[in-house]
């Protein structure tokens, strides 16, 4: 079973009050990588990075099912935890998805995710999983998880660099709860426009393969959702060292760059391979980068990979 990282480039209405709450936009990757094999065993064993928060789930869908629980968990690799890249709802979905193969239960993500308790407020991670891509949900309605309204391919040529900082963690747990419980409300009207723009001109470019019309709506979304939750992360990016790589990259000219999610990790929406692999060397060169880590990725437009052996 492998799952791929996702970005989250931001919500419509981050204060979830308003008329329309939520609503989310975010695109699938192709790493890192969270890959595990379930089979069954004699006891519960869970080995590998996450196993504590594996087992959990594993525990709960077996409980749910009526199931013994006795199966041996082995986790390959795993998204890194609270770095903005999705990774407890892909664990969550991927632990789910290899259970209901097993059993034979048919399981969508969206049941899985409402078993264990992820999705609540952005539908990207439950939409990449399913079937990858470039995808908008709506938000939840009336206690239903998200579902995605919109979806399109990442053009296969375009890259992704991705900026780690491993000396920092993006907000998480209570630190969470407390910036959306205590957020401002935020204007419907442009709630209204971002989700617009989203759905009828970012998505549109992605099609017609209009990079700098992509990378401007992103950009602005980002910058949107960098002044609103600056209170709660100590800035518009949670990470020092990554809101530096991002500043000089909007000084080389590139737009779509920002923190997905809560961060640490940085981003920049590049438009080929060539240029990619340039950046990619000129930022390794530099000192003041000398505490981040720089990876290429691409867009993945397929959902998880699910394999019985």
């Amino acid at each position: 079973m492998t799952t791929r990282a996702r970005l989250h480039f931001g919500f419509f209405d981050p204060s979830g009050q308003g008329a329309q709450p939520f609503g989310s936009f975010g695109l699938g990757l192709d790493r890192p990588v969270t890959a595990l094999t379930l089979s069954r065993a004699d006891a519960l064993t869970v080995s590998g990075p996450e196993s504590e928060r594996a087992g959990s789930y594993l525990t709960k869908l077996a409980e749910m099912a009526g199931r013994d629980g006795n199966y041996s968990l082995d986790i390959a690799s795993a998204i890194p935890s609270h770095s903005g890249l999705g990774s407890g709802t892909q664990l969550a979905l991927a632990v789910g998805a290899a259970f209901a193969r097993i059993e034979g239960l048919a399981l969508s993500p969206r049941e899985i995710a409402s078993t264990l308790d992820r999705g609540r407020r952005s539908g990207i991670g439950i939409g990449t999983f399913a079937r990858g891509g470039a995808v908008i949900d709506e938000g939840p309605r009336g206690g239903d998880l998200p579902v995605v309204l919109a979806r399109a391919d990442f053009p296969e040529e375009w890259r992704v660099l991705l900026i780690f900082d491993p000396d920092c963690k993006g907000l998480h747990g209570s630190g969470e709860l407390e910036a959306f419980a205590t957020a401002p409300a935020f204007p419907d009207a442009e709630s209204a426009r971002l989700k617009q723009r989203s759905l009828h001109s970012a998505l549109p470019a992605l099609t017609e393969g209009y990079f700098d019309r992509f990378c401007e709506i992103i950009g602005h979304l980002q910058s949107v959702m960098g002044l609103y939750f600056a209170p709660y992360q100590g800035g518009p990016l949670v990470s020092e060292n990554v809101s530096a790589a991002v500043h000089w990259l909007r000084g080389e000219g590139y737009r779509g760059v920002g923190q997905s999610s809560w961060g640490p990790t940085g981003f920049a929406i590049l438009p080929s391979e060539q240029e990619s692999d340039r950046l990619l060397a000129d930022a390794a060169k530099r000192d003041e980068f000398s505490g981040l880590r720089f990876e290429l990725a691409r867009g993945c437009n397929e959902g998880a990979l699910i394999e019985c052996r």
